[in-house]
């Protein structure tokens, strides 16, 4: 078997994607948390990429959602975070 520069840019993208859920079973992170989802979009973009070398298109759907998921996650973060107080929160 021949191992090639996307074979090992797919494995990174796999050990991204197994180390966000080890971070979240261990409570070293929340899914709330911007890294978890930063590390998953980094996974599933490192997988993407090894998949345009070896199509498999089942695959290729999940990382879709994962992407999709990923970005739904960090935008949630970024609403959250940098989000304007509300006119009733000064005046308290």
């Amino acid at each position: 078997m021949e191992f090639y520069w996307h074979d090992i840019v797919g494995t990174l993208g796999t050990a991204l994607v197994v180390l966000g859920y080890f971070l979240i079973q261990s409570g070293r992170l929340t899914a709330e948390d911007l890294a978890f989802s930063l590390i998953n979009l980094g996974g599933a973009c490192l997988l993407m990429i090894s998949l345009w070398f070896n199509f498999n298109l089942a695959s290729v759907i999940i990382e879709c959602f994962w992407i999709a998921i990923s970005l739904m996650g960090i935008g949630r973060y970024c609403r959250q975070k940098f989000r304007p107080k509300s006119l009733s929160q000064d005046k308290a």
